[in-house]
């Protein structure tokens, strides 16, 4: 069935399944921002303790998304794992510690004997809700402003700055980018905990901090959009596959790409709904239309990136190492198999469906906790 598909279809077909693990994590972030809630709440150690149960049952989800988002694309763009990892990996050791330190707080977080203490513990989740989410959101940002990578004739990776990566924080544009997922994280994240937890009080400060958040996330976002519209981009040309810079190239691509254009407002759209639907009205579930919109809105970004002749890992060094999803790709055999597999992701998901309805048939209380020896 799939082996009749040209290779070029497959290779559009496999950005989208990757892309589409990528933005899931977006929204499971909600865990990485509810983490940095914990310390501008101003919530008491039973609600602290409430707080990080609520997300404990969800964080190792964010994690494997992480991990299954990366196995995508070293499976389906095998040149541009081992061009951004192998080479940019300085910002990817940092990002990768910020989630060890994730797991370590959750297991020990509460354990007797805790010699470093939960304030602790509890800084090194802000950490990973906020700089590891900042350094993914410049990892991403470089998809438009481009890196500092040449690639030779057997297509090994020379990285041309010293920092292998972390140059990508300071990017203005990259930075915009990053502050706007921290943010967008931590608005999610109290969309989550408001749905999730039985306490009227902390539910309260939830639903405000959700409005504040995405007012903070506005400004960023906005200058992020501005941008895209008005900057050079990398064009591909479909013939001989050289790049070239092409003047507001990710306007083109939304405007030649209409459902894009569609796909990227209407989830925005359903991102400001789930936060105005919280703090304005009684109901708890404006993290649904939220979730929903966040992954809208990310599959529409990276769309912009990869489809309409674009090069979706630009190099400014040098244009013509960019990698595109033609050049980047797994061979005709590889992406067939990988697609027959994938047929089985549905099952997954409803899998992960499940088990998420059953851990949140009631909501968490405080009196739950105490009864509960293994809390975190």
């Amino acid at each position: 069935m799939f082996g009749s598909l040209d290779q070029s279809i497959l290779q559009q077909l496999w950005w989208f399944i990757a892309t589409l693990v990528g933005s899931l994590f977006v929204f499971l972030t909600f865990v990485q921002g509810g983490q940095t809630l914990l310390l501008t709440l101003g919530l008491s150690d039973d609600e602290k303790v409430l707080v990080v149960n609520s997300l404990g049952r969800k964080w190792e989800l964010t994690f494997t998304t992480l991990v299954l988002f990366g196995g995508a694309l070293f499976a389906a763009f095998p040149l541009f794992y081992a061009t951004s990892f192998g080479g940019a990996y300085w910002v990817w050791i940092l990002i990768l510690f910020t989630f060890i330190i994730q797991a370590v707080s959750y297991e020990y977080r509460r354990k007797p004997n805790n010699f470093l203490g939960t304030g602790v513990y509890d800084g090194f989740l802000f950490i990973n809700g906020s700089v590891g989410i900042l350094l993914i959101g410049a990892a991403v940002g470089t998809f438009f402003t481009g890196s500092n990578f040449t690639l030779n004739e057997y297509n090994l990776v020379q990285w041309q700055h010293v920092l292998r990566g972390l140059e990508a924080a300071f990017s203005f544009f990259n930075l915009s980018f990053g502050l706007f997922l921290v943010f967008l994280a931590r608005t999610l994240g109290a969309l989550y905990l408001a749905n999730n937890l039985d306490n009227n009080s902390v539910v309260a400060k939830l639903k405000n901090s959700a409005f504040n958040n995405l007012l903070c996330a506005l400004p960023f976002l906005l200058y992020v959009l501005i941008q895209l519209i008005l900057m050079d981009g990398f064009a591909v040309n479909p013939v001989d596959g050289t790049v070239s810079m092409e003047a507001n190239k990710y306007l083109h691509n939304l405007l030649q790409m209409p459902l894009n254009l569609v796909l990227l407002l209407l989830g925005l759209v359903l991102v400001v709904l789930g936060v105005v639907m919280n703090r304005f009205t009684a109901s708890v579930r404006g993290i649904w239309p939220a979730g929903l919109g966040t992954v809208l809105t990310c599959l529409a970004v990276f769309f912009l990136a990869g489809y309409n002749n674009t090069a979706f890992y630009p190099s400014k060094f040098d244009l013509n190492s960019s990698l595109t999803i033609y050049n980047a790709s797994s061979s005709h055999y590889t992406l067939t198999v990988m697609t027959y597999v994938a047929l089985l992701v549905p099952f997954v998901l409803a899998y992960i469906v499940w088990v998420w309805r059953q851990m949140d048939s009631r909501k968490l209380s405080i009196e739950e906790l105490a009864a509960d020896k293994k809390s975190y």
